[in-house]
């Protein structure tokens, strides 16, 4: 398991998951050149309310090919994801970091 900690929010309790989602989080994460994007350290991401809210909703994110922009994928919303998700958006977190 890894823990997921919310960047600057130490009243917010860390959430488990399991290690896969280290690959997993990329899927997610907001792109480093959007114009609000925080400086990351190194295994921290941002992840923009509204896209968790939209996908929380929708059960699924979609992925583009790296190989060709106009190819997606939509990827199903493990538990897990869920529950993660859920925790960013009731706890009001958009930076985190993953730690063993």
């Amino acid at each position: 398991m890894i823990k997921i900690i919310a960047v600057g929010q130490p009243d917010v309790p860390p959430l488990d998951v399991p290690d896969r989602f280290r690959m997993e989080v990329v899927y997610f994460m907001t792109p480093g050149d959007h114009p609000e994007a925080p400086k990351l350290a190194p295994d921290e991401y941002w992840i923009r309310s509204d896209e968790a809210r939209q996908w929380l909703d929708d059960g699924i994110v979609s992925l583009v090919s790296p190989l060709a922009a106009d190819a997606t994928a939509d990827i199903e919303l493990t538990e897990y994801h869920e529950r993660w998700l859920e925790w960013l958006l009731e706890n009001n977190v958009e930076h985190i970091r993953l730690c063993r």
